[in-house]
């Protein structure tokens, strides 16, 4: 199947690919039917694109790409809602936003998106956690040395 996405060009799918957001997205509570799809040239990121809503796609990585020990516990009533049988079965991603300026790309650690693969239910989570901050910064800088 093809998606026409607005920015994102044409977005090629099967049924596999659809995941479904009974709740929606914060800020997007209409919209409940999103692909999951490979970015090209880039393994780190995902694309989540709305099938409802051409020019609604959100950039996603793992946060484990960002911090080795990032930690969410999911709470029971989402496990019910996603019908979630064993951990092996989710999948974590958070929300990238873009900027021109590398230093300024950040990932939203607060609110992670949890999806079940085996019937690809999704929801997002607030996390009460002060130690993941909305806008973490995606790239590290890393100290340039002088050398005299």
């Amino acid at each position: 199947m093809n998606f026409n996405s607005l920015y994102h060009g044409n977005l090629e799918y099967t049924e596999k690919d659809i995941m479904t957001f009974n709740k929606g997205i914060p800020g997007f509570e209409g919209l409940t039917k999103f692909i999951l799809v490979n970015i090209k040239d880039n393994e780190q990121f995902k694309l989540l694109h709305s099938l409802e809503d051409e020019a609604l796609g959100f950039i996603l990585t793992s946060p484990f790409n960002v911090i080795n020990d990032y930690e969410v516990n999911i709470p029971d009533d989402v496990i019910k809602n996603l019908e979630i049988d064993k951990p092996e079965d989710v999948l974590i991603y958070n929300t990238v936003t873009l900027s021109t300026d590398i230093k300024k790309i950040t990932t939203n650690l607060r609110a992670p998106l949890i999806i079940n693969i085996n019937n690809n239910l999704g929801e997002q989570l607030i996390l009460n956690n002060e130690n993941y901050k909305v806008k973490h910064p995606l790239i590290k800088e890393t100290p340039t040395h002088m050398h005299s």
